[in-house]
């Protein structure tokens, strides 16, 4: 028994020097070039996006993609950081360094894949103008997202917000005396029903059905709020990474992204 154990710990020994060989030789935790390329993203639009890169694209590229579903903005940064997925596509870069900064994380982006526009949806009401005195407002709760929205709700004259806003205290000045209930992102579709008017980003409009009529105003393409592909520093120069951000901001893609959400999502190249 002594003489298995013995050489089941060797044979362990071994395999773990063998592994950690081959990370230097690839260049310090690059991964093996045919393994699977796990990516983490919400199931609309990115994972839709996903897909089709995986079933049109990444075989002639010589990828085998692997979509790692989630369905919050929580998770797959720490999944990223954890080894669980390879890399994500699901944030701005704003969101990721604020992720980076109160979580000592170094994540990486390797650039914008594509903007899903934060829009201002209401059933009722169909312009700024009909927005009446003391209107509910739904809002995101996250300090990206929440900062992203008071500023929207700013461009278009509803209020006055500080530089940089991260939550509704940083308003200035509210002239309607809107009155703001925050939310998480995915709770923001059903607001539109129960507020005069919420906030949503595209990756949760979508899903839940709303559409361009039921906009009274949305981000243009200038927005700083593009989505990015994400990685860790030791992928960052990864042949399958780079590759995949290659097919996500290839012509081929952004055809299918016009053609698919019309407008609603827009491709950064």
């Amino acid at each position: 028994m002594r003489t298995s154990l013995a050489s089941a710990a060797l044979t362990l020994v071994v395999a773990l020097a063998l592994g950690a060989c081959a990370r230097d030789a690839d260049g310090g935790g690059a991964a093996d070039p045919e393994a699977p390329l796990r990516v983490g993203a919400l199931a609309v639009p990115a994972g839709d996006m996903l897909r089709f890169v995986d079933e049109e694209l990444a075989p002639d590229a010589g990828i085998d993609l692997e979509f790692v579903e989630f369905s919050d903005y929580n998770t797959p940064n720490a999944a990223l950081a954890d080894g669980d997925v390879d890399a994500n596509l699901f944030q701005n870069t704003t969101f990721l360094e604020t992720f980076n900064e109160a979580n000592d994380e170094d994540l990486v982006s390797l650039g914008p894949v594509y903007l899903p526009p934060m829009a201002l949806y209401s059933e009722d009401l169909g312009s700024v103008e009909e927005i009446p005195d003391g209107a509910s407002i739904a809002v995101p709760n996250d300090p990206t997202n929440e900062g992203r929205a008071l500023k929207l709700l700013a461009e278009h004259g509803l209020i006055e917000v500080t530089e940089e806003p991260v939550t509704v205290a940083d308003v200035t000045d509210n002239p309607k005396g809107l009155e703001f209930t925050e939310l998480e992102n995915a709770s923001l579709p059903q607001a539109v029903a129960d507020q005069d008017a919420a906030i949503v980003t595209a990756a949760f409009a979508l899903p839940a059905g709303l559409t361009v009529d039921q906009q009274i105003f949305a981000e243009g393409t200038d927005s700083d709020y593009y989505n990015v592909l994400a990685t860790t520093p030791e992928l960052a120069e990864d042949a399958r990474v780079k590759k995949l951000f290659t097919l996500l901001t290839s012509e081929e893609m952004r055809a299918w992204i016009e053609e698919e959400y019309q407008g609603i999502i827009v491709p950064a190249s």
